[in-house]
């Protein structure tokens, strides 16, 4: 059973040391923890974020290349054929609805921005199909603005941690905001993204293989055995 709370008796003071302990253990683990979208520019990381919604991140980066080399500005995608562009996001799933948002935020890019990717959250969440999480993303590691990620490994994460009991992603965002210094923030979100892929598992969490055991109230939801987690480690992204 997952533990959603914090452990009795926590206080305020103590749930923010062991976040901040967490956070560190998990910066020593992933020192290269990036993020796993492959994108070279604000616009390419923007479409690709929205095309990873139900989606792994490899098989976006196995899209994305032809993507990128036909549409180039937002100009291309605000114009594109639309039969062609969802042939090309095709096995990304929910192609018609993701041909849809992409369009629709070029188009808002070109009309209210000069085509250009805006650096600030409150423009990025009134274009099309982008929401608070894929605005982060972009913010994050193209502009350099520190955010929260708050995918379903983030989520599923600060729940076993016991950092919050909130179930709605913005208010799970403002509740870990409040727990680890902004400039951590970006940096943050990737290694518990990295640590949900890879150890802290939905199902089947690793956790006789995981370095927060002495931290975690949720410790025991996967098997303790050291020999039998680490069967269960997976070396890179999967979802």
């Amino acid at each position: 059973m997952l533990r959603e709370d914090p452990p009795a008796g926590e206080s305020r003071l103590a749930l923010v040391r062991r976040a901040r302990r967490t956070d560190r253990i998990l910066a020593e683990t992933y020192p290269d923890a990036h993020c796993e979208l492959d994108f070279t520019d604000p616009l390419e990381l923007l479409v690709a974020t929205i095309l990873s919604a139900q989606c792994t991140d490899k098989r976006v980066n196995l899209v994305t290349p032809t993507l990128f080399a036909k549409y180039r500005t937002a100009e291309d995608y605000a114009g594109a054929d639309r039969a062609e562009l969802e042939e090309i996001i095709r096995s990304t799933g929910f192609f018609r609805a993701k041909t849809a948002s992409i369009m629709g935020m070029a188009q808002a890019l070109c009309e209210r921005h000069g085509g250009e990717v805006p650096g600030r959250l409150k423009d990025l969440v009134a274009l099309p199909g982008v929401g608070r999480k894929t605005a982060n993303v972009v913010l994050g590691n193209a502009f350099g603005v520190p955010g929260l990620t708050v995918d379903t490994h983030f989520q599923r994460l600060v729940h076993r941690f016991g950092w919050t009991a909130e179930t709605d992603p913005v208010k799970i965002e403002h509740a870990v905001a409040e727990l680890l210094p902004k400039r951590d923030w970006t940096m943050a979100s990737h290694r518990l993204i990295w640590h949900g892929r890879r150890i802290c598992h939905a199902r089947r969490p690793a956790c006789g293989a995981c370095p927060l055991a002495a931290l975690c109230p949720s410790y025991g939801t996967g098997p303790t055995d050291p020999a039998q987690a680490a069967k269960l480690v997976r070396p890179g992204p999967s979802s």
